[in-house]
């Protein structure tokens, strides 16, 4: 039997696309060559798609990688399903470059984790692993992903949302309404991950600066209550032969000296980076935890996988802070470690995203 096809997809035009190229790199060198055949898709800055074989997917004496463009341009047709891809070069009369069987679309942030690239392998007939269209359009807006979390009952901190309009033309009752939080707040972009354009606020001059920050990566931004508590992630992965989502063991994260908060660079710069696998809490609020991720991960519909990250507060509460349809699973990132703690180590968590993803109908489900 021939192996399966995988085409990687990773890079886009968001903010994240390092982060995207530094996931890729953990995955591809985390799945079986014996069983299956990778075919390394880049989606350059300018959302040119290229053939990426032998790229940097590493972070190199303190520069983080990028998709170089210098590969064959492809495309994906759009004549029914099949799931070929094309190689469209200058100059070239445009070839096929084969069927792929599966689609792993490692693309964080806007244009790509948010469904559009979901919709655009929906469109072409191609399966592919996580969540569909809605589930990760539903996700990557704060603002929706909290209105259905608390649809569900889940436990949520409080927010205002800051639409464009409403910043450009109401900035005082904005203002007002953020003060009713209490400081310090949260700004963050409503529709970005990887903590970019990410500020704490501890007084109110300076959040103006705050929400313009937030509104370079999106022009709708989410301003949150900060939340005393200590830091809890969850991973998620859709259950095999039809069964009911399973949670792993849940991390506590510890940023590094010099960092008020999980920022990016405590994220994927910072050595002093730590994480609890499992955290020293009580089992009852462990299981907690577990039973919450997976709660929050049918809520929106989710598929394949996800993290689910929370806060514990003093007074023993677990509040859910928010979902991530395509966590980052650099060789820094918690959702592989908590998998492997779990135990299901990188080659097989991966295995498992395909696994599922070709076991699931094309089109509706």
């Amino acid at each position: 039997m021939r192996k399966v096809r995988v085409a990687v997809v990773f890079g886009g035009r968001s903010s994240e696309h390092a982060i995207s190229c530094l996931t890729a790199g953990g995955i591809i060198a985390a799945i079986d060559p014996d069983r299956y055949e990778i075919v390394p898709v880049g989606i350059a800055r300018d959302g040119r798609w290229v053939l990426a074989s032998g790229q940097r997917l590493a972070i190199e004496d303190g520069h983080l990688p990028e998709v170089d463009t210098g590969g064959a341009a492809l495309a994906l047709p759009f004549d029914g399903p099949g799931g070929g891809l094309m190689v469209v070069a200058p100059g070239e009369v445009p070839r096929a470059l084969g069927e792929v069987d599966v689609v792993l679309p490692l693309l964080h942030g806007p244009y790509g984790e948010d469904g559009t690239i979901q919709g655009l392998l929906e469109l072409a007939g191609v399966r592919y692993t996580g969540a569909g269209v809605f589930a990760s359009a539903a996700s990557m807006d704060k603002a929706f992903m909290k209105v259905i979390l608390r649809g569900a009952g889940l436990p949520v901190g409080p927010y205002v949302v800051v639409g464009d309009r409403r910043w450009r033309r109401e900035r005082k009752r904005v203002v007002d309404d953020v003060k009713e939080l209490g400081w310090p707040v949260f700004v963050k972009p409503a529709r970005a991950g990887s903590s970019m354009g990410i500020s704490r606020v501890d007084a109110e001059p300076d959040l103006e600066a705050a929400v313009e920050a937030a509104r370079e990566h999106d022009p709708k931004v989410i301003v949150e209550a900060a939340v005393e508590g200590r830091e809890i992630e969850c991973g998620v992965l859709e259950g095999l032969d039809d069964g009911p989502p399973e949670a792993s063991l849940p991390a506590e994260v510890h940023v590094g000296d010099g960092h008020d908060y999980y920022d990016f660079e405590a994220k994927y710069l910072d050595e002093g980076l730590r994480l609890d696998i499992p955290p020293d809490l009580p089992p009852a609020v462990i299981e907690d935890v577990r039973r919450l991720s997976v709660r929050a991960f049918e809520a929106v519909g989710c598929e394949g996988l996800a993290r689910v990250d929370f806060f514990y507060t003093p007074e023993g509460r677990v509040i859910v802070n928010e979902i991530n349809t395509m966590p980052g699973c650099t060789p820094a990132s918690a959702f592989p470690k908590m998998w492997a703690a779990t135990g299901l180590d990188y080659p097989a968590l991966v295995d498992r995203w395909i696994r599922t993803a070709m076991r699931r109908p094309v089109g509706l489900r």
